[in-house]
């Protein structure tokens, strides 16, 4: 099957995004929704941490190749799944360093499709093993809970699918771009799509709270899972597409 969208090469490869920060983009997945599989491009987020400790978010696909990146780096010591959706590699990386420790979000272990390992969850607060680092805040939904975390020394707030941002003139599928647009989710206007924004609504008064706790790192750059990251400006483009959120503005 041919790729749905222009890939981000090259493919598995470390690329730098700040100082101590790293991203890797990896291969398209396909995610069942109803009665369709919908094509997604994927990303990673690495973070070294003192003691070159490395701090691995939302782990793609693995590789060889991959492997032998990422322990150039460092050695692997956190396996985050940072949302209901994004966990489902932590197994294969565990596999790979049975020694780093795996974090969830609360409620994922229960929804799986595939074991995960041994886990904590991932709170409000930072755990102290890189509170020092990177802060975090937890939104919690009733389809999709997502902790967000903000790197201090990049200024970068790491995030899954609380932004989408697809890019129209990659995505090769003519009904697919139609579909993305018609969500929110088309760059340069990225955003939850709708689908993900209703189900927050009946824990809204929390979820805006969080909101506006993470609007207030005043980040430079924003790294999600699907689309353009942002490299400048990065409170400014949380505003915008956090504004369907109480208390932040409204569509």
């Amino acid at each position: 099957m041919s790729d749905a969208f222009t890939p981000y090469d090259p493919l598995n490869s470390v690329k730098p995004f700040g100082e101590d920060i790293w991203i890797v983009d990896g291969p398209e997945i396909r995610m069942d929704y109803a009665m369709f599989a919908i094509p997604f491009p994927t990303r990673m987020t690495i973070v070294r941490l003192p003691g070159e400790r490395l701090w691995l978010h939302s782990p793609i696909a693995p590789s060889e190749m991959l492997f032998k990146a990422v322990e150039a780096l460092g050695g692997p010591a956190y396996l985050i799944a940072p949302n209901s959706l994004h966990y489902w590699f932590v197994p294969d990386w565990h596999a790979r360093y049975p020694d780093a420790q795996v974090f969830v979000v609360p409620g994922l272990a229960t929804k799986t499709k595939r074991p995960l390992p041994a886990h904590e969850p991932l709170g409000d607060v930072a755990s102290a093993d890189w509170q020092d680092d990177i802060d975090q805040a937890l939104v919690p939904g009733t389809a999709v809970t997502e902790t967000v975390f903000f790197h201090r020394c990049s200024r970068t707030v790491i995030l899954c699918d609380l932004i989408e941002n697809f890019e129209p003139e990659r995505i090769r599928s003519w009904w697919l771009r139609k579909l993305v647009e018609l969500s929110g989710a088309a760059d340069p206007d990225g955003k939850a799509p709708i689908d993900l924004r209703l189900t927050f609504r009946p824990k809204m008064k929390i979820v805006s709270q969080r909101m506006r706790r993470i609007l207030g790192w005043n980040a430079d750059r924003v790294i999600m899972a699907h689309g353009r990251p942002y490299v400048s400006g990065g409170a400014a483009e949380l505003r915008r597409s956090f504004r369907w959120v109480p208390g932040i503005g409204s569509d």
